[in-house]
């Protein structure tokens, strides 16, 4: 979670300068050198054979648009209030689980699940002077998370970690070039807003320090999303999720050393809420699974 909080300051220290896109495609260019080491580790090429090819891809793709509407929010947003609206992603996760997967989702996870999204409206705050609708990317951005899991568990797929985010970085190379091709040039760009002038702006050649700045990027998050797509197919679901929630204080750290974001007492509270909320969610899975068996999780970036 730290590699991957790093990556994420990254993207968001370059915001101003370079497209969303451009960004993802430099991350996952860089990233793809080290994925290459980690494939080399756990087997070499063979294992990137798979039967479900175009299911990786559609799976990567949600991914994908889940990291575009978090960092757009990004863009705009204190960096712990945006993390913070991503952490309702496990109550949406359990929302999509009984009409998806048929599972049975019981009445004290929906009573959770209603705490968790009181805790999003007080820090949204709709009808407020203060309301943004870039606080609702970030939970867009949690919905696109919860539907690549759901895919993820109806899959249930086995494969190595190598192998899962070689295909997430393929799904981000495809997706980042074919918008770059699409808008790339800046011609879409006729408005006045961070957030859009992030996505539809012209590319620009990076600066030196600039594809520093972008192949660190790449290196933290190909490192962070393996160890913790490792951590959870090695151990319990439910004793690793919680670890999940240390980036907030890293993002709490992060977001006032570097840009001087200290969330208000509205926003702590909401926050809180999402946290304590997606916590007892972990807790309710981990008590009803105790007596079935362990299935892997799988978790990417």
């Amino acid at each position: 979670m730290a590699f991957l909080t790093v990556s994420d300051s990254i993207i968001k220290w370059l915001s101003p300068d370079l497209a969303l896109h451009q960004i993802m495609l430099f991350r996952s260019l860089f990233a793809m050198v080290t994925v290459a080491f980690i494939i080399k580790l756990e087997g070499g090429i063979k294992i990137l054979k798979t039967r479900r090819p175009v299911l990786h891809l559609i799976r990567g793709s949600m991914l994908v648009f889940a990291n575009m509407f978090f960092f757009l929010g990004l863009a705009s947003l204190p960096f712990a209030e945006t993390v913070a609206l991503f952490f309702t992603a496990p109550l949406f996760i359990c929302m999509l689980s009984q009409p998806v997967l048929g599972e049975k989702v019981s009445l004290s996870r929906w009573l959770v699940i209603l705490l968790g999204l009181g805790g999003v409206l007080i820090m949204v705050r709709p009808g407020a002077e203060a309301f943004k609708f870039t606080s609702l990317l970030p939970i867009f951005a949690a919905l696109s998370y919860a539907g690549m899991q759901m895919m993820t568990r109806k899959l249930g797929m086995q494969e190595k970690a190598g192998t899962l985010t070689f295909y997430i970085q393929v799904a981000f190379i495809l997706i980042s070039a074919i918008i770059g091709l699409s808008i790339g040039d800046g011609s879409f760009n006729q408005v006045e807003n961070t957030t859009l002038d992030f996505l539809l702006r012209a590319w620009v050649w990076p600066s030196f320090d600039q594809l520093k700045l972008l192949a660190l990027c790449g290196t933290m998050v190909s490192f962070g999303g393996y160890l913790l797509s490792q951590a959870y197919r090695m151990g319990q679901a439910a004793a690793v999720a919680p670890f999940e929630y240390s980036s907030m204080p890293f993002a709490l750290f992060v977001g006032y050393y570097l840009w001087g974001d200290w969330p208000d007492a509205v926003a702590f509270v909401g926050s809180g809420l999402i946290i304590f909320s997606g916590l007892l969610i972990v807790y309710l899975e981990n008590r009803a699974n105790r007596k079935k068996p362990v299935r892997p999780a799988q978790i990417d970036y």
